[in-house]
Order: C-alpha cells, then structure tokens, then sequence
C-alpha cells in the first residue's frame, strides 16, 4: 500500500501573520471566539483564529437562548427579549401549577428547556461588560484583543463590545450581519452574500422588494469576501487525517468517491422524495467507479441516513 503524501505547507504560512505582528501595542496575541452553539457558526469562528496562529490562544464565549418546547417558536426575538419573555412564561407557569395543585387538577404548561447542546454548561457565557472589563485591564501587558464572532445572535454582543472598548479591542464579525458594518472592524462574508447587487439577481428580484433585501450597498473597504465559509481545515489537518484514515482508505478499489450528505435548510426540506433521488444517482455513479463512502452532518434527517446506507 503506497502511502498518501501531501505537499508540505507553505513557509510564509506558519505562524502569525505579518498584519498582526507590527508594533509592541498591535500585536494579536490572545483571541476571544463569540458563538452561538452550533458547531457551522463556530467552527468558522475557530478556523480564522486557528489561522491566525492563536489555536491554543483563545477562549469560547457562548451566546445561547433558550430552547425547547414554545420557545422554538421565538427564535425570530432578539436573545435579550426571548429570555425575558421566557422568564416571565416560567413565571406564569409556576403560578398556574400552584393554582392547580390548590385545585387538585393536573397541571398543563409548554414545556421549556435551557442549556441546549451538550457541554454547554462548561462553556462560559458571553457577557459584553466582563468582555470588556478584561480587554481594557489586560491591555497594558498583553496587547489588543482579537474578538471573532459568528452568527445572529452574537452580533449586538461583538458590536456592543466594540463600542465600549474601541481602542483596546479589533471585532471580526463572520457572515454579513445585516446591520451597519461600522460596527465592526473587519466583516467575513461570502461573495453569496452579496447576489442580489449583482445584474443577475438584479434581475430575479423585483423593483419592489428590493430595498428589503440586505445587503444593500456593495462591499466597502472593511469587508472581506470568501467563496464559500471559513473551517479548520488545513495542511497540518490534512496531514494528520491522511495518515489516521490511510489504512482505512488505501486497499479500497480506486476511483474513491466521497459523498458528503449534510442536512435540510430553508430552502432545501430533506424528504423521502430527495433521499430516493440520491440514491437513484449513487446507484448509476458506482457503476463507472471503484468505491463509495458517504459521510453524514449531524443535521442529516434519519430516514435519509437509513435510505442511503440501505443502497450503500
């Protein structure tokens, strides 16, 4: 079995890039990460600062609201007006259990539910004063802080952060927040993002409707365009994955073809319909190659996962 060999990464690469390493008092040296608990938004969030050379440099703060029961149906409220409001839905539900109890009836209320994904509890929550607080006492001996946030529900922290402590921290917002980007320092986005400014989309959306449709003036100088979302992978990770999974990999019959199956969007209901579909076309691409495998989101719908393996 012939081993699989990987170009070696590029020098200038390594380490922290030039752009953070000019000057005793602009030198990046820690990071905080903003998620929002899911691992699309998050992990984004961790490639730039693992990029960055900061991968053992930075902490995770949390923004998280509550889930569970109605509360999937306020998803729409900023996070400081759903908990708010979810506390006063508690509150209301254990008056009503105590009136029922008095009047020996079975208590009915929506079920609620906080924390959310596992290990959330060891994570700290994001909380813009301490943030800040930090930030400014820390300033002095370990330079500026790197904020890097990711997803709705962490921008009026990042921008609240950076409007209370300007001078002693640099926010990365990753994803076009639909809001005035001033408020940032630098903005991440894909190029996606802004399709609807260009002649083509230009043309698929009408007159009316488009002064509603965000973002509504092109990139300015602050923002950053990608093809398609930032990750962790990179030479040193595509290293270590070819050698963990070579033994795995290398007696299979060869062309090896991998297909990853992630999961539903607004845009895109996973169904009985599409799983029956990547099937039909699994079955007629394994005919004209050596090997399949199939790797699957934590997202993916079961029945799709049970159709797949089925053909597989």
């Amino acid at each position: 079995m012939r081993p699989i060999r990987l170009p070696e990464p590029p020098t200038q690469t390594m380490g922290v890039p030039e752009i953070f390493a000019a000057g005793a008092y602009s030198v990046i040296r820690r990071a905080v990460v903003i998620g929002n608990g899911y691992p699309g938004s998050e992990n984004q969030c961790v490639g730039l600062v693992r990029a960055l050379g900061l991968s053992d440099k930075h902490v995770l703060y949390r923004v998280t609201r509550p889930r569970g029961g109605i509360n999937e149906w306020l998803h729409w409220l900023p996070v400081s007006v759903h908990k708010k409001l979810e506390y006063v839905i508690r509150q209301i539900c254990g008056y009503s259990r105590l009136l029922s109890a008095a009047r020996g009836e079975k208590p009915v209320c929506h079920p609620l539910e906080n924390g959310g994904n596992v290990g959330l509890s060891s994570v700290l929550e994001a909380d813009v004063r301490q943030i800040v607080t930090m930030a400014r006492e820390t300033y002095e001996k370990d330079g500026p802080l790197l904020v890097v946030a990711s997803g709705r529900d962490t921008i009026s922290i990042a921008s609240s952060i950076k409007r209370l402590a300007s001078d002693n921290v640099f926010v990365v917002q990753i994803q076009h927040p639909r809001v005035h980007l001033n408020r940032f320092d630098l903005v991440i986005t894909p190029r996606h993002d802004y399709y609807p400014l260009t002649p083509e989309g230009q043309e698929k959306i009408p007159q009316f409707l488009r002064r509603w449709i965000t973002p509504c003036e092109p990139p300015d100088g602050h923002v950053v365009l990608t093809t398609g979302a930032l990750h962790q992978i990179d030479s040193a990770a595509l290293r270590s994955a070819a050698s963990a999974w070579h033994e795995e990999f290398a007696p299979l019959p060869k062309p090896l073809v991998v297909v990853n199956v992630g999961g539903p969007t607004g845009c895109c209901r996973y169904g009985s319909d599409l799983a029956k579909q990547l099937t039909a076309h699994l079955l007629n691409v394994l005919v004209s190659c050596g090997s399949i495998r199939i790797s699957f989101s934590m997202r993916t719908p079961e029945k799709v996962l049970q159709q797949l393996l089925i053909c597989h």
